[in-house]
């Protein structure tokens, strides 16, 4: 089934004279079941509208219409306008914009296309842009929450734990806006072409709260690159990317004042020890 649905594929690629591109990440799912999967472990229905980023020919794209009250794909390749056109004919709550997802205002967006919906996102993300296509849509704030397909590693380590290898910086960010979860894996034969990793879905509800109080969020995620800055140092040498003026004796006594280690490493630290420490430099600074 899986060589019946890729030879279907190529042979709608070719019809349209299109060229997969890999400088754009692209990689379309070819079987069935993968999308219904996604679509599903998005949680999307008929209260909902669903941003879509980079639909390709539209294998997620009407698995989530099927479900949705609404969805919304965001496609910046002109060349598969015409391929979604043919693909997603028989669906009247499918859109596309033609646009680079990362020059959206997502909220407006939301706004206009999703009135009355509770907007989520739903995606097949290009895997070099996984981090800021996150970003934009967390810092969007208005997203209930966003399920995507990306590299297996990069699922891995927003969902890490603290102390662990794969935890890091984006964690930290992640874990502050959001609750992620591993939903499943996806083999590289799914995929057109075959990419050279393994895939996962990822799901994270955004949080209505964060879950630790910040009294300023730009100093708090100062603090969390700072201690990640320097991977294999310790806490206080990293902080000294950030916060050198300091001196490292009074980093020391500050980190010390958290409750932390004087030797302890930035990996170590969890969104409540961040917070705390971030407050300390906050008064040290002032």
């Amino acid at each position: 089934m899986a060589q019946e649905e890729r030879r279907a594929i190529e042979a709608l690629l070719a019809r349209h004279g299109f060229h997969l591109s890999k400088a754009r990440g692209q990689n379309f799912l070819i079987d069935r079941e993968t999308p219904a999967r996604i679509a599903a472990a998005s949680g999307a229905d008929a209260r909902t509208g669903v941003l879509e980023i980079g639909p390709g020919v539209g294998a997620l794209s009407s698995e989530l219409c099927r479900r949705a009250g609404r969805a919304v794909a965001v496609e910046l390749d002109r060349g598969l306008l015409p391929i979604l056109n043919e693909t997603m004919a028989a669906f009247d709550n499918f859109e596309v914009v033609s646009a680079d997802v990362l020059r959206l205002d997502l909220a407006a967006l939301a706004r206009e296309r999703f009135a009355g919906l509770t907007p989520i996102v739903c995606a097949n993300l290009p895997y070099n842009i996984t981090t800021p296509v996150l970003t934009a849509i967390l810092e969007a704030r208005c997203f209930a929450s966003v399920t995507v397909l990306i590299q297996r590693e990069v699922a891995q380590r927003l969902c890490a734990a603290p102390g662990t290898a794969a935890y890091g910086a984006f964690s930290v960010y992640l874990q502050y806006h959001a609750e992620p979860a591993l939903c499943f894996e996806v083999p590289p034969e799914r995929f057109l072409p075959p990419p050279k990793v393994t895939s996962a879905v990822l799901r994270a509800v955004t949080r209505r709260e964060p879950p630790v109080a910040v009294a300023d969020e730009a100093l708090f995620f100062r603090t969390v690159n700072a201690a990640f800055a320097l991977r294999r140092k310790t806490l206080v040498n990293s902080l000294m990317t950030a916060f050198g003026a300091l001196g490292k004796a009074r980093l020391t006594e500050l980190v010390v004042s958290c409750g932390l280690p004087a030797d302890v490493r930035g990996e170590r630290l969890g969104l409540s020890e961040f917070a705390r420490l971030a407050a300390a430099l906050g008064e040290a600074e002032a």
